[in-house]
């Protein structure tokens, strides 16, 4: 067989999560479910439920680098989807690996708060996706929490935005989930103005791998050909259906459901007008 196939190949540098909810396991599930072909490297190994994060260990930032190159050599790639990192070295060994591949669309989950509110990264390690990562995405994903970590000095989500652009990031959505809103409220910046707002229907659980999920849609509609922007507005459509047919299958935080296609549901939600309007 050529290596010419019609199915976009997204390579993503994540982590392992043992709970089957974040990760490199999220991002395997939700770009089946785009049509894409994940080839995963793995940035770090983690020890996590579906309540918090306990370990991480850091991959050998030559190893990543190994991963990466074995695939690159043979799989024409069509997107980047950037996880956890891990440590400053692996940050590193990715800006180099992006960089040498300038046409292929980079997006940027810049996983630094666990979904239980640990740690998974230093401020050596936030410096350092900053000066280096930053400049290279198409498009970041960073929660509100994650903006505000970025852009301590900025008082409001608008100035984070603005402050996190001139790092050089093409396009900023910092989403709204853990904000005190009606609805939870996604904003996306570019060329240092909002471009437009999404506002979706607060549910009422907390989840594990969302994040993950929409990030990585994201890259694996990228790869399909879509423009940044209807790529991003049919990503959160994704993963909002995905939060809204999800399951809790421990103690702690609900699973996105990104196979909700697939269980055989044949009725009707409502309109896809009840469930977002694009401000």
């Amino acid at each position: 067989m050529s290596g010419n196939s019609s199915i976009p190949v997204v390579m993503v540098f994540a982590g392992t999560d043992p709970s089957g909810g974040a990760g490199v396991q999220a991002d395997i599930e939700t770009l089946g479910s785009m049509g894409c072909h994940a080839t995963p490297v793995i940035t770090a190994v983690t020890v996590q439920d579906t309540v918090d994060v306990k370990r991480v260990e850091p991959m050998d930032a030559a190893l990543v680098v190994e991963q990466a190159r074995a695939v690159l050599e043979d799989i024409p790639v069509t997107a980047f989807k950037i996880g956890i990192v891990g440590s400053v070295e692996i940050v590193e060994v990715i800006h180099t690996l992006v960089l040498d591949y300038p046409d292929i669309p980079v997006v940027l989950d810049p996983v630094i708060i666990a979904g239980g509110g640990g740690a998974l990264a230093d401020e050596e390690i936030l410096d350092a996706m900053v000066n280096l990562l930053f400049p290279a995405v198409t498009i970041l994903t960073p929660n509100s929490h994650e903006a505000r970590a970025f852009a301590p000095e900025a008082d409001t989500l608008d100035a984070c935005a603005q402050e996190i652009l001139e790092h050089g990031c093409e396009y900023v959505l910092i989403t709204g989930t853990h904000e005190n809103t009606p609805t939870v409220v996604n904003n996306l910046y570019s060329e240092q103005q909002l471009v437009e707002s999404f506002n979706w229907e607060r549910l009422p659980k907390s989840y594990h791998g969302s994040g993950c999920t929409l990030a990585v849609a994201i890259a694996g509609l990228l790869s399909h050909g879509l423009d940044p922007v209807n790529a991003i507005y049919e990503a959160q459509e994704y993963t909002w259906e995905t939060l809204s047919s999800g399951y809790q299958i421990g103690m702690g935080q609900c699973i996105p459901n990104r196979l909700f296609w697939a269980h055989g549901n044949d009725d009707e939600s409502e309109g896809e007008e009840d469930k977002a309007e694009r401000g």
